[in-house]
């Protein structure tokens, strides 16, 4: 999407004021439309630098063990727009400050691992790097959801080096195994299909889909270490 394309999602949050004064309400939006975008910038920026850690974490496995333990390594950013209508929803002023302040999930980066044991691996080597501050963690494979959502949740505040200065930006991080995200997307497109009435009875048999395929990911990860083993 351009940037005259959100722009003008943006003027539409604001129809009635728009309306009211068309000129001076503009001029405002569009200075408020800008500052969401270096507000954008510098969570993007956030994410590349944790991206760019992870793959070094990757290919350093290479090295060492001859195998990579990411698999892959999505990464998604909100739009100045959508954060702009997360902060009216939250009836919170809307200003870059307080999107920092209030909001956690403008950047968000997904690495699915081939094993369970992996998964901890990059978590430990995640929290030990001193420029990374953990904001927040949550372990949903030990303890998963009532759904049977398994993940571990990590929340950093990461170092960005722009032209003005350091900076630092949050980043949501959620790393699960391959199973466990076959399992998520799959869930989370049938509880978002249009029309969709998700039942007791579907409840139930989803959640023993998610009991089914953990225990698929345990004894791949004990054949795993038996293989290894063996070498």
């Amino acid at each position: 999407m351009s940037e005259k394309e959100m722009f003008t999602e943006v003027l539409d949050s604001f129809p009635v004021l728009v309306k009211q004064n068309p000129d001076s309400v503009k001029e405002k939006i569009t200075n408020l439309f800008f500052d969401f975008l270096e507000l954008s910038h510098l969570y993007d920026s956030a994410i590349e630098v944790t991206k760019t850690y992870l793959n070094i974490l990757d290919s350093e496995f290479k090295v060492k063990f001859q195998r990579n333990p990411i698999h892959t390594i999505e990464s998604r950013l909100k739009s100045p727009q959508s954060i702009i209508g997360k902060l009216q929803k939250k009836e919170l002023p809307l200003t870059p400050e307080s999107a920092r302040k209030n909001l956690l999930d403008i950047a968000g980066i997904r690495v699915t691992c081939c094993y369970i044991s992996d998964i901890y691996a990059i978590v430990d080597m995640l929290c030990q790097r001193d420029d990374f501050t953990v904001i927040k963690k949550k372990d949903y494979i030990k303890k998963p959801k009532p759904s049977g959502y398994r993940s571990y949740h990590l929340i950093v505040n990461v170092p960005v080096y722009l032209s003005g200065g350091k900076q630092y930006a949050p980043v949501e991080i959620q790393i699960r195994t391959i199973a466990m995200d076959f399992w998520a997307s799959l869930e989370h497109q049938l509880k978002y299909k249009p029309s969709a009435s998700i039942t007791p009875e579907i409840s139930e048999e989803l959640r023993e889909c998610a009991e089914r395929i953990a225990e698929t990911d345990l004894q791949m990860q004990r054949i795993f270490m038996e293989i290894n083993d063996l070498d």
